[in-house]
């Protein structure tokens, strides 16, 4: 997956609390397994009417935000059930960093393995970047993950904190896959190790 270690992009606001993985993407939108494809119907329900034509008031339909990176919203964000179709709905879109007070743990889990940051603030602070967010002249905001922090249009820097592990693999691009084949050396000797020790197991040719 892609590394994420700054973004300099415009944010959106979605002042919302408890957005379930239904609303961001439906279920009838589930039937593929590609990442690919699928940030065409990203809150389709409330970005689309039933013909198909987009609704000017859905903040994603309207410049800046149609090319929004960044994702404010409320509380619990990404409730629901489990589909791991929501982040790479939001990844396909171009989200790549959504700050909230707080997260469905499964799509908190999910998103990072797909390299989407998910960044929780307190309320007031949720609130200021809301504002931000909701104004194009100070929509563009800075998210840094060396620097675990995010700087608003004024200059104005805010601090959050993202576990060390988690961080790590963001920063590095590392999914479950990639953590493994770090460990590849390791690996290798204790396969070769185990071989000489317990040759009986060793398949034939």
């Amino acid at each position: 997956m892609d590394a994420f270690v700054r973004l300099e992009g415009v944010a959106a606001a979605l002042p919302m609390a408890n957005v379930d993985t239904d609303m961001i993407i439906p279920k009838q939108f589930l039937k593929t397994i590609q990442r690919t494809g699928l940030g065409k119907y990203l809150f389709h329900d409330r970005r689309r009417t039933q013909d198909g034509g987009e609704i000017d008031a859905f903040v994603l339909n309207r410049s800046p935000w149609r090319d929004a990176e960044i994702l404010i919203a409320g509380t619990n964000f990404g409730c629901g059930s489990s589909r791991e179709h929501a982040p790479w709905a939001l990844a396909d879109f171009g989200i790549r960093c959504v700050v909230a007070p707080s997260f469905a743990d499964i799509f908190f889990n999910n998103s990072s393995k797909n390299g989407i940051l998910l960044v929780a603030l307190p309320e007031s602070d949720i609130e200021t970047l809301m504002k931000d967010a909701s104004e194009p002249e100070t929509a563009r905001m800075i998210v840094d993950l060396e620097q675990c922090t995010i700087t608003r249009a004024d200059g104005t820097v805010l601090a959050f904190e993202v576990d060390a592990h988690r961080r790590h693999c963001l920063l590095n691009g590392l999914d479950d896959i990639g953590l493994t084949l770090e460990r590849t050396r390791e690996i290798e000797t204790y396969e070769a190790r185990a071989a000489d020790s317990r040759p009986w197991l060793t398949p034939g040719p």
